[in-house]
C-alpha cells in the first residue's frame, strides 16, 4: 500500500522546485519575511531557504517553531529579540564563520522593519558576511496597497508613535505636516489614544484604517482621521487586534492660475507693452485676461512708485 505524501512535504518538494536555480551561499545570513497573520503568505523560496539553513533565529522560539511545523520543518531555533539583539547577534555570527546558513526571522512579517533585526543585520555586514532579503509579506505595504492615496507622491514608514499624550500629539502633529503619506502601527490597547489625537490633530485628513490585516477578520475602511473614534466605538469587536493605519498625505493646494502666470507677466511687462504682454500671458496660463490686466497694472504702479522713490532719494 502506498502512503500518500504528506502536504507539507509536497509543498517542500514544490518549494525547492521552484528556487533551485537561485544561489544560496553559505556563511550568509538570511532576512526572510513570514506570514502576518495568513499562513499561505509564506513564500515558496521562504520555505526553500528555511530548509536549507542551519539554525533560524528568531524573537520567540516557541512562535517560531509552530510556524516552522507547520510546513514541515525542524530547524535549532536562536532566540534574538529587543532585550537580547547584540549578545544573541554574536552566537549568529559564530555560525556564520563557521561556514552556516542561518536564518532570521520575526514573529510577522518582514523582520528588522518596526522589528527586531537591524543590529543584527549590520553586524553581519561589518563582519563581511553576505546578507540576503528574502521579500514577503509586510503589513505596511500591504495597508499602503489598499489605501488608495492620490494626495500623495510617496510615503514614510512611521510605526508606532510615543505612548505618552503630549509626545503623541506633537509627534502627530510633525507627521501630519508631510505631504506624504505616513504608515502607522498601534496596539488594541492604545487605539484609542491614537484615535482622540487625530481628531485634535488633523480630524479632516484622509485615513484608512486596516485591522488585523490577512486574518479571519480583517477589515479596511476608509474614514476622515476625526470619525475614527466614533468608528471604534460603534463596534466593541473593531477595537481588537493590531492596527495599521494610513494617514493620508496632505493635500496640496492648488496654486491659482494667476500666482502661475505672474512670472511670465513680469518677464513679458518689461520687453513689451501693457496690452500685448497681458494677451500672451493669458495665452500662455490660461488665467484670465481681466484679471492678468488688473495685475499687470498693479505691478506697473508698483515699478513707477519704486523709480521715483530711487529718484527722491
Amino acid at each position: 500500500m502506498t502512503i500518500p505524501e504528506a502536504p507539507s512535504s509536497l509543498l517542500l518538494r514544490a518549494a525547492a522546485q521552484a528556487a533551485a536555480g537561485q544561489h544560496h551561499p553559505a556563511s550568509a545570513l538570511y532576512v526572510v519575511a513570514t506570514p502576518i497573520g495568513n499562513l499561505a503568505d509564506i513564500t515558496l523560496r521562504a520555505l526553500h531557504v528555511l530548509s536549507l539553513v542551519d539554525a533560524v533565529a528568531c524573537e520567540d522560539t516557541r512562535h517560531s517553531a509552530a510556524l516552522l511545523r507547520h510546513y514541515g520543518l525542524h530547524k535549532p531555533l536562536l532566540a534574538l529579540h529587543e532585550h537580547n539583539e547584540r549578545e544573541a547577534a554574536q552566537q549568529v555570527l559564530a555560525r556564520l564563520a563557521a561556514g552556516e546558513r542561518v536564518a532570521f526571522v520575526s514573529d510577522a512579517g518582514t523582520p528588522a522593519v518596526s522589528d527586531p533585526g537591524a543590529r543584527l543585520v549590520a553586524m553581519a555586514h561589518a563582519a563581511g558576511h553576505a546578507v540576503v532579503p528574502l521579500p514577503g509579506a509586510s503589513a505596511a505595504l500591504a495597508a499602503l496597497s489598499v489605501a488608495g492615496d492620490v494626495q500623495s507622491g510617496g510615503f514614510q514608514f512611521v510605526g508606532f508613535l510615543p505612548p505618552k499624550a503630549r509626545e503623541l500629539e506633537a509627534a502627530l502633529r510633525e507627521i501630519a505636516a508631510r505631504p506624504v503619506a505616513q504608515i502607522l502601527f498601534e496596539a488594541p490597547h492604545r487605539i484609542e489614544a491614537l484615535a482622540a489625537a487625530l481628531a485634535q490633530v488633523c480630524p479632516a485628513r484622509a485615513l484608512t484604517v486596516c485591522r488585523e490585516l490577512t486574518k479571519q477578520f480583517e477589515t479596511v475602511a476608509a474614514m476622515a482621521a476625526g470619525e475614527l473614534a466614533a468608528w471604534l466605538a460603534a463596534d466593541a469587536q473593531r477595537r481588537r487586534g493590531e492596527f495599521v493605519l494610513v494617514l493620508h498625505g496632505q493635500p496640496v493646494a492648488a496654486e491659482a492660475p494667476l500666482v502661475r502666470a505672474e512670472p511670465a507677466l513680469r518677464a513679458l511687462l518689461a520687453a513689451l507693452p501693457l496690452k500685448q504682454a497681458v494677451a500672451l500671458a493669458a495665452e500662455l496660463s490660461g488665467a484670465p485676461r481681466n484679471a492678468l490686466y488688473e495685475r499687470a497694472l498693479e505691478l506697473r504702479r508698483e515699478s513707477n512708485e519704486s523709480e521715483d522713490q530711487g529718484a527722491d532719494g
